[in-house]
């Protein structure tokens, strides 16, 4: 009856380390817990649905711009002939005149 007394005894020791060093840990993460920063990470905000107008629209007047620039590129083109031309003529004529025609 002694030794089981005794192994009883042990085992409430041994069972008593235990809880404290159980305490202990949980302090233990309890500080390590409170030491760390909270996450301040963000959620990804949902990526908008596709919206098919949006970019027609775009697009439409992308193609628009194009041909109004396009336009207009030619138009200074014929303009750019035009002066050339009338710049041969004046010359021609203004050589004439010198000439005495």
């Amino acid at each position: 009856m002694n030794e089981e007394i005794e192994r009883a005894v042990r085992e409430a020791v041994d069972a008593a380390a235990d809880a404290r060093q159980l305490e202990i840990i949980k302090a233990v993460l309890a500080v390590q817990q409170a030491a760390q920063p909270a996450c301040q990470h963000q959620q990804p905000a949902p990526r908008p649905e596709f919206n098919a107008r949006k970019w027609l629209t775009i697009g439409g007047l992308g193609i628009a711009g194009g041909l109004v620039a396009s336009l207009f590129a030619v138009a200074v083109a014929i303009g750019a002939v035009s002066v050339a031309i009338l710049a041969l003529v004046l010359r021609a004529i203004w050589r004439d005149v010198q000439r005495g025609r």
